[in-house]
């Protein structure tokens, strides 16, 4: 009598019949899309405006050593000059003229406006868009170039006086007595001139700058 056995079933799991997919034994790491961190100083559309900031914080720069300068050279201008004996003299001062005195005092007002708004202008240089701040250093810019401009073209009558004389007035010059003292205030004069031409570029630019925003 023969028996015959029953075959034996294995069960194969299958992950697809479950819509399952097979699991890996690493898992992939997922990709990320690189942070973008906004610069809100640095606009590409901003790069005139910074520009044409950081030319007037140049200007202040350059306006400054001739301001300094006019009222170091105005406020030492003194000489004497000794005739037959040493208690004969003639002196030369510039607190003798009130124009120089006023010149200098110009000269050094503008200088110490002109270090205080450089911390203004360098805030522009960073934030072009401000123009509350250009507005502020436009007016007084506008006020040290009137009070320069007059200081300077008083001083400038004092030293062509000084120079030529006036004969209807029977006033002799004196530049050919006190050589040194007529070379200072002639060289402050020029000096305190160009820092006017700069103060006068800088109000046009800043009126430029406003006028574009």
């Amino acid at each position: 009598m023969s028996t015959s056995e029953a075959p034996t079933v294995i069960p194969i799991y299958d992950p697809a019949a479950d819509g399952k997919a097979p699991a890996t034994s690493a898992a992939a790491p997922a990709a990320t899309a690189p942070r973008k961190f906004p610069i809100p100083f640095f606009r590409r559309s901003d790069r005139g405006s910074r520009c044409v900031a950081f030319l007037d914080f140049l200007l202040r720069i350059a306006a400054f050593g001739p301001t300094l300068a006019a009222a170091i050279a105005t406020g030492t201008s003194d000489e004497t000059l000794s005739v037959f004996t040493q208690f004969f003299q003639f002196r030369a001062r510039f607190d003798d003229f009130p124009a120089f005195l006023f010149f200098m005092v110009a000269n050094a007002i503008t200088a110490g406006y002109l270090v205080l708004s450089l911390p203004f202008s360098a805030a522009v240089v960073v934030r072009p868009r401000t123009t509350g701040l250009r507005l502020l250093l436009l007016v007084c810019d506008l006020i040290m170039v009137a009070l320069l401009t007059a200081a300077a073209s008083a001083a400038a009558a004092i030293v062509d006086l000084a120079h030529n004389g006036n004969l209807r007035a029977n006033w002799v010059a004196i530049c050919m007595q006190f050589h040194g003292f007529c070379r200072r205030t002639s060289g402050s004069v020029v000096g305190s001139f160009i820092a006017v031409l700069i103060l006068m570029f800088l109000v046009i630019l800043g009126a430029f700058a406003i006028r574009k925003r």
